[in-house]
């Protein structure tokens, strides 16, 4: 009878804090439903909410109504009324940004927000705080929220004597089944510790990361913590954008202390143009068994155009890629990226107009972290200012916006001595969203005898993906063209290779969480380069026309390219270092090449059934 009347008053206990916060419980446990099924994309019949929700949102409410059973109930009270404030304000903004922008709350709204003055807000609040908000999802949460006041009058409202009965035979027959419900507490409760533990492990992880560039990598994994409520993904938010301030803070330092000894304007018009997503495996200049470059072949048959034939990126992820190669830091220095200078405020403050057109890199409320972490640093409006004269305001569905965005807005700006950067979608998944449906020239059919071993579908997409070569193929020749005449030297690198169905490996884009062997690398960071001079200036610098072919076959990783840059402009600063500049009689060929700062990709083993690598061509 005893070990009955310990285990009843046990399962009470179980039950306690349920019953103790019955309404907060309830209603938390209401909204946190709500609003994940509510931000399933309408047109994605086979979106689901997060797996482990109704388990894992009863575990979190479960340890927040245990903590509160233990406050005396008059600062209980209190407590709770400041966790509705934050529970409600954060799911309506969040339900907000997803019917207004079709995205949840991220580092890249909050940046906004940041950034936005009084007049900007109030214009905001008129174009979209409008009725049909009413009809929507944060409508409905707005009539939870309403439902929740009223019934937290009710117990001042007297009651007629009928429904006041009513609602004590039910008190009592919930205090007579307490027991019952306090098993059903104990159950779920173990259920939900184990359904969650990895989960609840990894945010830990995540939030004890010390860089925005480690958080993006974090996430990159298949198992990486899921922020599936609106507070969650608000804590997020706030913790990435503080990361991402630390490494501003010591950009602005860098950028404060940099100096410009003398610039001779050596090369007086500087191009760069930085794809997306192209490996050299897919190029026909390196072998390609399909035509997916013929203008550059036809270029580099003039011989003013000049592949180098053993280049890297430094990362397989855009911004990684991006901070290397802005920053003068190369890996192997002292300290981090964010310590040294960016190479277009070197540019600025020697004398060029400098140009920054980017298909990807502009501040919007629907950015993934991964944008969010390679544009943080060129978005901000005291670094932009230090390194651009102009930028573009729009992005493209296609890189032939880009072109008419210069030719319209751009290109007016230009001055004596310029450096303009093209940064390009290139061939960013998803493949076929970047050719023109009249621009196909790849079908299924085509690879039928060569890739015997993929199915139509796999076929279908392989063809996507070298019709977006081409097309690149077709705007890096339109951009040369507008330079051609002029006394120019054009750069042209992809930030990272891309998987496409490679040998037998079977996937497409990248492998972000795996350690890197040689088949990694060679798909992944091998990339096209090459520079290509117009013939006025091949002809007034036949000195470095003749350096840059006689490099073409030196190993080469693009963290260094600023150093090169540098160099072709003239500018003598202490942070331009010979040795890393490709085109130096001091370059340092043998200067390790890490990758993902972890990996030597002069020391992977390679095997001997892979395809030669096109060297002297």
């Amino acid at each position: 009878m005893k070990f009955i009347k310990q285990a009843v008053c046990l399962l009470n206990k179980a039950y306690q804090p349920i019953r103790d916060n019955a309404s907060f419980f309830f209603f938390m446990y209401l909204i946190g439903i709500l609003v994940s099924y509510a931000e399933l994309p309408a047109n994605n019949p086979n979106a689901a909410v997060y797996g482990n929700l109704w388990l894992e949102l009863f575990l979190d409410l479960y340890i927040i109504c245990t903590i509160l059973s233990l406050i005396p109930k008059k600062i209980r009270r209190w407590i709770r009324a400041f966790l509705y404030i934050i529970a409600y304000s954060t799911s309506i903004a969040d339900l907000f940004c997803w019917v207004k922008f079709q995205s949840t709350l991220n580092p890249s709204m909050l940046l906004l927000v940041g950034e936005t003055d009084e007049r900007e807000a109030s214009e905001f609040f008129s174009s979209y705080f409008t009725s049909d908000l009413i009809l929507s999802s944060v409508g409905l949460l707005l009539l939870v929220m309403l439902i929740h006041i009223l019934k937290a009058f009710w117990k001042k409202v007297k009651l007629p004597p009928a429904i006041s009965y009513k609602m004590m035979v039910v008190s009592q027959i919930i205090n007579h089944i307490q027991p019952v419900l306090g098993g059903i507490c104990i159950v779920f409760l173990g259920w939900s510790i184990e359904s969650s533990a990895h989960n609840k492990k990894e945010m830990v992880q995540m939030f004890s990361l010390d860089t925005i560039g480690s958080v993006e990598h974090e996430l990159t994994t298949t198992d990486c913590a899921q922020f599936y409520l609106p507070v969650y993904r608000l804590a997020f938010s706030i913790f990435s954008n503080e990361l991402a301030s630390q490494q501003i803070d010591r950009l602005i330092e860098a950028k404060d202390k940099m100096e410009v000894d003398s610039c001779s304007f050596k090369s007086p018009n500087i191009v760069l143009i930085i794809g997306e997503s192209y490996g050299k495996h897919h190029s026909q200049q390196y072998g390609y068994f399909m035509p997916t470059n013929p203008r550059q072949i036809k270029r580099e048959k003039s011989g003013l155009l000049v592949p180098f034939n053993d280049v890297v990126a430094p990362w397989n992820l855009t911004s990684f890629v991006f901070k290397n190669v802005f920053s003068l830091h190369v890996v192997g220095q002292e300290g981090e990226w964010c310590d040294y200078p960016l190479f277009p405020s070197l540019f600025r403050k020697a004398g060029y107009h400098v140009t920054f057109i980017t298909n990807q890199f502009l501040p919007k409320a629907k950015q993934a972290v991964y944008d969010f972490s390679g544009g943080f640093f060129l978005n901000h409006p005291e670094l932009s200012q230090a390194m651009f004269d102009s930028r573009n305001e729009q992005l493209y569905q296609f890189d032939r916006g880009l072109l008419d965005d210069y030719d319209k807005k751009q290109e007016q700006h230009n001055t004596e001595h310029y450096l303009i950067i093209f940064h390009l979608i290139g061939q960013h998944v998803n493949y076929k969203q970047r050719c023109p449906s009249d621009r196909r020239h790849f079908k299924a059919e085509d690879y039928a005898k060569k890739r015997a071993d993929l199915d139509g579908k796999q076929r279908k997409i392989l063809a996507d993906y070298d019709n977006a070569v081409l097309y690149n193929d077709s705007i890096v020749d339109e951009i040369i063209k507008r330079f051609e005449d002029q006394e120019a030297v054009v750069i042209y690198m992809p930030d990272h290779g891309e998987e496409c169905y490679e040998d037998s490996r079977g996937f497409i884009c990248r492998n972000h969480s795996a350690a890197i062997d040689y088949d990694l690398a060679r798909y992944e960071f091998e990339i096209p380069f090459w520079v290509y001079c117009s013939h006025k200036y091949a002809a007034k610098h036949p000195d470095i026309f003749q350096e840059i072919i006689s490099a073409r076959n030196r190993r080469f990783m693009t963290d260094a390219l600023p150093h090169m840059l540098l160099y072709l402009a003239g500018i003598h600063t202490k942070d331009y270092h010979s040795e890393y500049n490709i085109l130096s009689p001091q370059y340092n060929e043998m200067r390790p090449r890490i990758l993902k700062n972890t990996t030597d990709y002069d020391k992977l083993s390679r095997p001997s059934d892979h395809h030669s690598q096109r060297k002297g061509k």
